[in-house]
């Protein structure tokens, strides 16, 4: 029996023996195509997850796989110079794929061509759930984004577009529209201004959206009044990233006024723009004067706060014992004199020596398998549960030391390195002294 494959892209028909593997169906494709088999893809035929990024296909490399049968799930292509040919044989495989859940056709050079054919694929595929398109083209967004009706999309990552002030319109307009998108990654696209404004005005009356990221965006304190805005009425956002947006003192301000009115944001990330010590006070304190907030976290981790902060923030966090502050330490302009500032390991390596205890011996507590790696939250919990006499800055300071990558989990082996690096620079200063 023949099985018999259509791309009517190209308006050629290719003919395949049905009694072929998947292997040797992809080689007779490559054969037939005039490209080298990926010796990567053969390898990994059946898993969940077949990564082909950064491997070169082309448009051609890209045809053999559209021929090929696959049932992975997760089907990763960036970076593969596909172009418009190399996206239209794949979207035609895609119309009737229903395994895939999972495609990341970034960095391509799809252009408007290969975003059509993107969004004609959209409009009939029922199994994509997560898409990246990151660093397409402009438009993109008139082509593929604002016209798909594809509702079953539950994550789109849209970064590095450069889709400005038109592009914020149209994806205003989508996301206004859109019934079905749940994570929205849209950083890197100089959305500033008017695209931020149109933007946020579709964000107001979106219903479904929980994760979004504005990073690297500039949306300035216009942006950010025009966010404010939003969240007054916007009841789905759980987590909103706005760091290295321009975001001065006055637009944390103008941004705080729609939190006093939103009661479902949990995490917000406002580093790397232009607070000082004013505008953290002003975050803080919208979460101590609004009862009904969801506030957990608030990353302002580039910000030197003062010791009026700390102590507010102390105050505060007897409310509310889940919120988390991220802030660059204790250093910014206070009326007195502060207290001289002790290191927080110092403080527990004396701790630990009064008591001719180790550092494993405090570790190990808390490290019921021995990995020697263990959640900031459990550490954060024993250090408050035990006697070593650490205020809460001390702690999330830390904590920021030992978990630099903020991967969510301490590895103590580096917390040994610290502690040996420290006692050198003690017995340096020591000897110099």
């Amino acid at each position: 029996m023949i099985r018999l494959w259509c791309f009517s892209a190209v308006s050629e028909l290719k003919l395949i023996r049905e009694d072929l593997s998947t292997e040797e169906l992809y080689l007779q494709a490559c054969k037939l195509v005039g490209v080298v088999p990926v010796r990567y893809f053969l390898r990994n035929l059946g898993s969940a997850t077949i990564n082909l990024n950064h491997h070169g296909l082309g448009p051609l490399g890209a045809k053999a796989l559209a021929i090929t049968d696959m049932h992975t799930t997760t089907l990763e292509l960036a970076d593969n110079f596909l172009l418009a040919e190399g996206a239209r044989y794949l979207m035609e495989m895609l119309r009737a794929n229903f395994t895939i859940h999972n495609l990341d056709l970034s960095d391509n050079h799809l252009q408007s061509a290969g975003a059509e054919c993107v969004a004609k694929m959209l409009l009939e595929n029922i199994s994509i759930k997560s898409l990246k398109l990151s660093g397409i083209s402009c438009i993109l967004i008139e082509t593929s984004v604002c016209s798909q009706s594809n509702y079953r999309v539950k994550e789109l990552d849209l970064s590095h577009n450069q889709f400005c002030g038109r592009g914020g319109e149209h994806l205003g307009q989508m996301i206004a529209n859109n019934d079905g998108l749940e994570v929205l990654d849209l950083s890197w696209n100089h959305l500033r201004m008017k695209g931020a404004v149109a933007f946020c005005a579709g964000l107001k009356v979106n219903t479904t959206l929980k994760h979004l990221d504005l990073s690297f965006n500039g949306f300035g304190n216009e942006g950010a009044l025009a966010l404010g805005e939003a969240l007054k009425f916007n009841n789905t956002l759980v987590h909103l990233d706005l760091n290295n947006n321009r975001i001065s003192d006055e637009g944390a301000s103008l941004l705080c006024k729609g939190l006093e009115a939103n009661d479902t944001l949990r995490v917000l990330q406002l580093a790397y723009n232009s607070l000082t010590v004013e505008g953290a006070l002003t975050l803080i304190s919208v979460v101590k004067n609004t009862p009904k907030t969801a506030i957990e976290e608030i990353n302002i981790c580039n910000v030197l706060v003062n010791e009026n902060f700390v102590q507010l923030l102390e105050l505060i966090c007897q409310e509310h014992p889940s919120l988390e502050v991220q802030y660059g330490g204790v250093g910014g302009f206070i009326a007195k004199k502060p207290r001289k500032r002790i290191d927080p390991m110092k403080v527990i390596q004396d701790y630990l020596d009064q008591r001719k205890l180790r550092l494993w011996d405090f570790f190990r507590n808390i490290d019921k398998d021995g990995t020697m790696r263990v959640p900031v939250v459990d550490f954060r919990k024993a250090v408050q549960q035990s006697s070593i006499p650490l205020e809460k800055f001390q702690i999330e300071e830390l904590i920021q030391r030992l978990d630099r990558d903020r991967t969510g989990i301490v590895d103590y082996r580096s917390a040994r390195s610290y502690r040996s690096t420290l006692n050198t620079e003690l017995r340096h200063s020591l000897s110099n002294a």
